[in-house]
């Protein structure tokens, strides 16, 4: 098949692009430079300049293509509600070239829109659509998609890591690193579903290829890792201590993380393993935090 892949350089979109490649597909990636295309080149695909800002310049690219898997987004949680609107105007624009046709368009979200506000796990079959985070906007707008006629399927991401990149982890640790102490709430029992980048790109295949219509899936190895055990692990490769805050105090410490620090993010992908015969097994979160450089700080995006 002939795939079209937003963030095609991406942490998670550049897997999928390989990984599709090595299953015979070809690929067309969404770049923003000429360097990322010639990057992009070189792996055997075909590369398309556009930007997440401006997605009515592209997306008559996808018109040849038999699908699209959109991994791309803008993670500069300074402007996360603007960013999240943004998403919502992209898919918008590529639904709109898919209209009147069966060709699948994959969009990603998050876990905790499976979440129905208790204390059970999240879930592949429930949509919180007042879920207060404004990544719900990515799965409002597919629902739309979906009712107008689009074979909408959706990847929820957890913590998506290897040794370089961890999701929020990678903004907790940088945050960690310039505080100085590596900070929990309470008694950091709150959290994190976590899966390795590499098994997450091969789930995003496999909703290609073997998915279905309207269906949600969740890429996730481990259900939940503890905000402590995280904490922990971060002091010690930073060579700094632990700390406990209370809920009252985490808005100072954590900034804009404070959104994300104390909530319980425990996801299941017991669905995805049984539909899709999905068997994630790369390192565990806590493993690649362990063997990561604290030396040099981490990319973000």
């Amino acid at each position: 098949m002939r795939i079209f892949v937003t963030g095609a350089n991406g942490f998670i979109g550049s897997r999928v692009v390989s990984d599709l490649l090595a299953d015979g597909h070809q690929v067309t990636g969404l770049v923003r430079s000429d360097a990322s295309a010639q990057v992009l080149e070189a792996k055997g695909a075909h590369a398309q300049r556009g930007t997440l800002e401006d997605p009515h310049a592209w997306v008559s690219a996808l018109e040849p293509c038999d699908a699209v898997i959109h991994t791309a987004f803008d993670h500069d949680f300074n402007h996360f509600v603007a960013n999240c609107e943004k998403e919502r105007r992209v898919i918008s624009a590529m639904g709109a070239v898919l209209q009147g046709s069966q060709r699948p368009l994959i969009i990603t979200s998050g876990t905790g829109m499976g979440h129905n506000g208790g204390d059970d796990l999240a879930r592949e079959d429930v949509f919180n659509a007042a879920h207060p985070n404004p990544r719900v906007a990515s799965e409002l707008e597919g629902n739309r998609q979906l009712e107008a006629g689009i074979d909408v399927r959706v990847v929820r991401l957890p913590q998506v890591h290897d040794t370089v990149r961890q999701g929020l982890i990678t903004y907790y640790v940088a945050l960690a690193r310039e505080k100085g102490v590596a900070a929990y709430i309470n008694e950091g029992a709150n959290c994190f579903s976590a899966a390795h980048v590499t098994d997450v790109a091969q789930l995003y295949v496999s909703v290609l290829e073997r998915g279905e219509r309207g269906a949600r899936y969740h890429a996730v190895a481990e259900q939940g890792v503890s905000s402590r055990q995280i904490a922990e692990v971060v002091a010690k490769g930073l060579g700094i201590s632990t700390v406990s805050l209370k809920t009252e105090e985490s808005a100072a410490h954590f900034g804009w993380f404070a959104m994300f620090a104390g909530v319980d993010l425990r996801a299941s992908s017991e669905w995805t393993r049984h539909q899709l015969n999905w068997r994630p097994e790369g390192p565990g979160l806590l493993d690649d935090l362990r063997a990561m450089d604290y030396s040099s700080e981490a990319p973000h995006g």
